[in-house]
């Protein structure tokens, strides 16, 4: 644990996510996936790109997804989800 940071759940959800491929920005992390055995964040859920009165399914990212935890940002790769669910979404 010499090189490991901790990170509160408060304060992942307050940063910033960007997708590396494009370098756009996500939003924010809305919620987690928590695996109670592990004690381990298994995925984060982040806001629909798509916006509509009637989607109200989030983004399930899976932490595996996750490059980089920076101060006050999570650099993700996340294009192929995101696409994917533009095309069920849509």
């Amino acid at each position: 644990m010499e090189d490991e940071l901790l990170y509160s759940l408060n304060a992942v959800r307050n940063m910033e996510v960007i997708d590396i491929s494009t370098g756009s920005k996500i939003g924010y992390v809305k919620d987690f996936k928590v695996d109670i055995n592990t004690k381990k964040i298994v995925s984060i859920f982040l806001p629909s790109p798509v916006k509509s009165w009637f989607n109200k399914e989030d983004i399930e990212l899976s932490w595996d997804k996750i490059v980089k935890i920076g101060v006050d940002v999570l650099i993700v790769d996340a294009s192929s989800v995101i696409e994917e669910f533009k095309e069920n979404n849509v």
